[in-house]
């Protein structure tokens, strides 16, 4: 029976007004339960202390009915014991009451310090590096395997950072290489910017923004390609593109042989054409826009905008906008999207624009045996678990990618961001995509989960 004063009301975890005890124990039973349920979730980190909290209330609360009447206990039926004098039963009561508000109020109270420590850190000055691996949950001994492979590649640096520090680093990490193909995503970031201010239409086609190129210039039918078509990778126009690598001039299919929207070809007319759209729709480069909407916003330590410099040629009057930067500021870049393009309490990057761009909108890369990797708005994203040969990954994550074995993966189901530094100043120096794939597999193969 429910006590005359009504049914329980619940606000938060702490019962509040009269009730039976049997009420109690349901309430927190139901508590534990939930708690129990959403213990793995990815978002979450161990419930383990404050479900302690709760379970033992639910002792206190079994036991205080067996002491009232323990053979209804047993039938399972729970009534307010009569075999206790009215003002024992009132005092048991308020007792056991007091007791599982405390405990409720150290429940939440725990988790609330679990909470706060989850997202939260975000580097300063400096990155805030753990004293041991073991600290966050790695192995300081499958770590030390994964940097010996590393060191018998072409890797200059990586940098490691869990949760928003870092548990391992090593290597030329305050080196400014070139990022190479990665500043296609730098530029995804900035278009989320100029497209949630107004400034770019994502479904303006070239002929509208009066995009063209020299001769052979584009045909009335490549004109029809839209902003969008060209973040996706699938414009249908193969006209000759600055900064290509002879893999990429090889794998162009001809001129006219796909229409825009029906096939995608990473293609770097598109990658450099919307440079020029970029700069053209918000009257700024694209190094001053980094500069003053992401690198100083996330603190970057080491990037300056005027030692960047475009790449112009014979072949296209859109211009390549290559990039050198740290591995240490490039992780900053990689947390940022990890938290969904928000900083501390400021939203630099709209949340629906990381969500949309690093969504998988073609097949990209691999085969029908290994599975396929996709391709969003300039990321590359994980689907079905590949990403890497040789390592399976959560759906959800996604990387930026730069020739020569640059690297920053992004894997929010594990809040994990790994970045990698090839020095391609040296032609001599490489990385392929399945040595990082193994480098991968290592690093990962150190944390716990």
């Amino acid at each position: 029976m429910e006590s005359p004063a009504g049914p329980p009301q619940i606000k938060g975890c702490v019962v509040v007004g009269p009730r039976p005890i049997s009420a109690n124990l349901r309430i927190t039973s139901e508590i534990a339960r939930h708690r129990t349920q959403n213990m793995h979730h990815a978002s979450f980190p161990s419930y383990d202390g404050h479900l302690r909290y709760l379970l033992l209330a639910q002792s206190w609360m079994r036991m205080t009915m067996r002491l009232e009447n323990p053979a209804l206990f047993l039938d399972g039926q729970i009534p307010l014991a009569p075999r206790l004098k009215p003002s024992i039963r009132r005092w048991f009561h308020a007792v056991s009451f007091s007791f599982l508000a405390l405990i409720a109020l150290q429940a939440f109270q725990a988790e609330g310090k679990v909470r706060g420590a989850v997202h939260n850190e975000y580097p300063g000055k400096h990155w805030t590096q753990a004293a041991k691996p073991e600290d966050r949950g790695w192995s300081s001994e499958k770590l030390a395997a994964a940097k010996a492979y590393a060191d018998s590649i072409d890797t200059a640096a990586v940098v490691i950072v869990d949760d928003g520090i870092v548990v391992s680093q090593w290597g030329a990490t305050a080196t400014k290489f070139n990022v190479h193909s990665i500043r296609k995503s730098f530029l995804s970031a900035l278009y989320g910017i100029a497209v949630s201010k107004g400034e770019i239409d994502l479904s303006a086609t070239l002929e509208q923004l009066g995009i063209d190129d020299n001769e052979p210039s584009l045909t009335p039918e490549e004109q029809k390609a839209r902003v969008i078509d060209l973040l996706k990778a699938r414009s249908g126009i193969y006209h000759a593109a600055l900064y290509e690598t002879p893999g990429m001039k090889a794998e162009k299919p001809p001129r006219g042989s796909h229409p825009p929207r029906s096939f995608w070809s990473y293609n770097n007319w598109d990658f450099n054409a919307l440079g020029t759209i970029y700069e053209k729709q918000t009257h700024d480069s694209i190094y001053h826009a980094f500069d003053g909407q992401i690198a100083q916003r996330i603190g970057m330590e080491d990037y300056v905008p005027s030692e960047q410099e475009y790449v112009t040629g014979p072949d296209s009057i859109h211009r390549a906008y290559p990039f050198r930067m740290t591995a240490r500021d490039m992780a900053r870049f990689g947390l940022l999207y990890m938290r969904r393009g928000k900083w501390r309490d400021a939203q630099l990057i709209p949340a629906q624009w990381v969500r949309d761009s690093t969504t998988a909108y073609s097949v990209a890369d691999g085969n029908a045996r290994d599975g396929y990797s996709g391709y969003g708005y300039l990321w590359w994203i994980a689907v079905n678990g590949n990403h890497y040969p040789g390592v399976e990954l959560p759906d959800g994550s996604f990387s930026a990618w730069g020739a020569g074995g640059h690297f920053i993966a992004v894997i929010p189901a594990w809040n994990v961001v790994i970045v990698h530094r090839v020095n391609t100043d040296d032609d001599a120096k490489k990385v392929s995509l399945q040595q990082f794939g193994e480098l991968l597999r290592l690093i990962l193969a150190a944390k716990k989960r």
